[in-house]
C-alpha cells in the first residue's frame, strides 16, 4: 500500500484545457504632435472644422493604444500570445515610428492622411494586423486609441465583403 501511495503523489496531474473565447489587451503609450488640415480646402474652412487643432505649429498629445486580441487559449500555453510578443510587436509596428514624431511629416504609413483619431486606429490596424498573421489561436480585434483621457477612437476591423 505503501508503494502506491508514492506513485500517486509523485505523478504528474493532466493539463485541462479551457475552452472559450477570451480577449486580451496590451496597452502602450507614445507622444506625438500633429495638425489637424485639410489640403484641399481653405485655411477658412479648416479652421472652422478643426479649431485649434488646424494650428500651423503642430499641437500633440500623450497618446494611449490599447491592442486587444480575441481567440482561445492555446491549450499547451494557456496563451493567446505572450504578452511580451505583443508588446514587442506594437513597438516595431507603432510605437518606435510615431513616438516623439510629427505624424503628419514624419510618418512614413501616415503620409496624406489626415491624422484625426479615427484615421489613426484605422492606419495602426493596418500596421499591426500582419505582425499578428503567425497566431495560430487568436486574431486581431480592436484597436482602441485614447488621444485623451476622455477621447478615444477604436476600430474593430474591415467590414467582410
Amino acid at each position: 500500500m505503501a508503494k502506491s501511495a508514492s506513485r500517486k503523489k509523485s505523478a504528474v496531474p493532466a493539463v485541462r484545457p479551457q475552452r472559450g473565447v477570451v480577449t486580451i489587451t496590451r496597452q502602450v503609450h507614445f507622444n506625438s504632435a500633429h495638425r489637424l488640415y485639410n489640403p484641399t480646402k481653405s485655411l477658412a474652412w479648416n479652421r472652422e472644422q478643426y479649431g485649434l487643432c488646424t494650428n500651423p505649429h503642430w499641437h500633440g498629445h500623450n497618446y494611449v493604444l490599447e491592442v486587444s486580441l480575441r481567440g482561445e487559449p492555446d491549450p499547451v500555453t494557456g496563451y493567446l500570445i505572450d504578452l511580451a510578443e505583443l508588446k514587442r510587436i506594437l513597438h516595431r509596428a507603432i510605437v518606435d515610428k510615431c513616438d516623439h514624431r510629427n505624424l503628419n511629416d514624419e510618418v512614413d504609413f501616415l503620409r496624406g492622411i489626415i491624422p484625426s483619431t479615427e484615421n489613426l486606429v484605422i492606419a495602426f490596424w493596418h500596421e499591426i494586423e500582419p505582425h499578428l498573421r503567425h497566431v495560430r489561436h487568436a486574431r486581431l480585434h480592436c484597436v482602441r486609441l485614447y488621444e485623451t483621457p476622455r477621447n478615444f477612437a477604436e476600430y474593430f476591423g474591415p467590414t467582410p465583403a
